[in-house]
């Protein structure tokens, strides 16, 4: 664990360029969903043997591989040997741990949560997320607690559980197989962020992202053969997928990886769980406008909650702040009545 003494503090600019970046990649991953969507639809217009080739393991499988060639390219100079020879055993255990939690528990689960139980109740035990990521990242990380950003993330799950559970036409929420599932993705999903966030203070951008994507790949390819069969990855070649699939991973798994990597490694955990509470307002809209989907009477009062969660998260960075702002100043006139203390003559 890192105290908080010993922590890297970045400048406000960074801080500032760590939180937009953070809600850049949350828009690109609500987007996602709508994204995948399209693409499976292009599929289901060209069938292969009678076979929709364009599934999301194969977006997934491809993409990743697709992204490593801008990632090498753009990152070949953090992989000097110095850097390497750099590395402790527990960077390199933070680097596949991150892999294999991002790209193949985390998915796996989600996987599994959707077998069992419908997409709302999955979104819904999602949104246990970011006031979870924030007491984890206060009590593994050591990072201040910010209960505005917290009372934010808690209202924005109410606004969630509004919008969901009155565009369910009635129907409860069991906690079965599936919402189990995906308590367990969330507490995954977390797991991985705090690994991520942790692993970017000593270990250059390159060789996290290029590592993590290469190991997280393969683990994904070898799971995937022992969950479906051998048979799962048999279209993965075919020019249909390749025609589509740069679309998913120039959108999603590069731009939205690298504006998540950065925003986890400047942006402060209660910006971050900002961010992402306005995820499902966010998938909604963009659904709205990518598929015309109608979002059901749940989106204006669930939307409304929402977005006051955004509000109350917004206020309490105001008031960080200013705060901040008024510790410099005294601080500044704390020095100034030093130095005016320890000089006797002044000329006059």
């Amino acid at each position: 664990m890192t105290n908080a003494s010993t922590q890297i503090v970045p400048d406000a600019s960074k801080v500032m360029m760590g939180a937009t970046l953070a809600w850049v990649a949350v828009l690109i991953y609500a987007s996602s969903n709508s994204l995948v969507s399209l693409l499976a639809d292009i599929g289901s217009q060209n069938l292969v043997m009678g076979r929709n080739v364009i599934t999301y393991c194969n977006l997934l499988f491809v993409g990743s591989l697709m992204s490593m060639v801008p990632m090498v390219f753009m990152f070949w100079r953090d992989w000097t040997f110095e850097n390497l020879r750099a590395l402790t055993r527990k960077n390199w255990a933070i680097l596949t741990l991150s892999a294999f939690f991002s790209s193949a528990l985390t998915p796996g689960l989600f996987f599994y949560a959707l077998e069992h139980t419908t997409v709302t109740n999955v979104v819904l035990m999602g949104r246990i997320e970011p006031p979870l990521f924030l007491l984890a990242a206060w009590l593994v990380l050591r990072e201040e607690f910010e209960p505005w950003a917290f009372v934010a993330g808690l209202v924005a799950l109410c606004g969630a559980a509004v919008m969901i559970l009155m565009n369910s036409e009635g129907t409860s929420l069991n906690l079965g197989k599936g919402e189990i599932g995906a308590l367990l993705a969330t507490l995954s999903y977390i797991a991985s962020t705090l690994i991520a966030r942790t692993g970017l203070r000593d270990i250059p951008m390159g060789i996290f992202a290029i590592y993590r994507t290469a190991v997280g790949t393969t683990v994904y390819f070898f799971v995937a053969l022992y969950l479906f069969g051998p048979n799962h990855f048999q279209d993965v070649f075919d020019p249909v997928v390749w025609q589509w699939v740069w679309i998913y991973a120039v959108v999603v798994i590069m731009g939205g990886q690298f504006a998540w990597a950065f925003g986890l490694k400047y942006a402060r955990s209660g910006d971050v769980s900002l961010a992402t509470s306005f995820s499902p307002l966010a998938a909604i809209l963009i659904a709205m406008v990518m598929l015309g989907e109608d979002p059901g009477p749940g989106l204006i009062p669930g939307g409304a909650i929402i977005l006051l969660a955004v509000g109350i998260g917004q206020y309490g960075r105001l008031r960080r702040r200013r705060r901040e702002d008024d510790t410099m100043r005294k601080q500044a006139q704390e020095r100034a009545l030093e130095h005016e203390g320890a000089v006797n003559f002044k000329g006059v």
